[in-house]
């Protein structure tokens, strides 16, 4: 789905590396190329068990940095599927589908 804005947007499921059948979808998901990683909601994320792997830092578009935790899921879009790096997004956040995502799901 294309906004007035031109920004394409897409629904993702995500799931824990271990249980990809326990899936949990998200609708609405911006899909950025300009973002390296893909930004899940930390709620998503832990429901799911997914835990924790190291802490990173990012740089907004506005200049920001922000340290957010990284760990690794499936996702699932437009009938593919792809093992990637997630951030745990916090509240606030964007929800992104990024370029290693993007590329992951070819």
């Amino acid at each position: 789905m294309i906004d007035d804005m031109g920004i394409f947007r897409t629904t993702v499921a995500v799931a824990h590396l271990a249980r990809p059948h326990d899936r949990r979808s998200l609708d609405n998901v911006m899909v950025d190329t300009g973002s390296e990683y893909n930004w899940i909601p930390r709620t998503v994320l832990e429901e799911l068990g997914v835990e924790r792997q190291r802490l990173d830092r990012f740089e907004t578009a506005d200049g920001r940095v922000l340290e957010r935790d990284v760990a690794f899921a499936m996702l699932y879009a437009g009938g593919r599927s792809t093992a990637s790096a997630v951030v745990f997004a916090e509240r606030g956040d964007l929800v992104l589908l990024g370029a290693h995502g993007l590329k992951g799901l070819n």
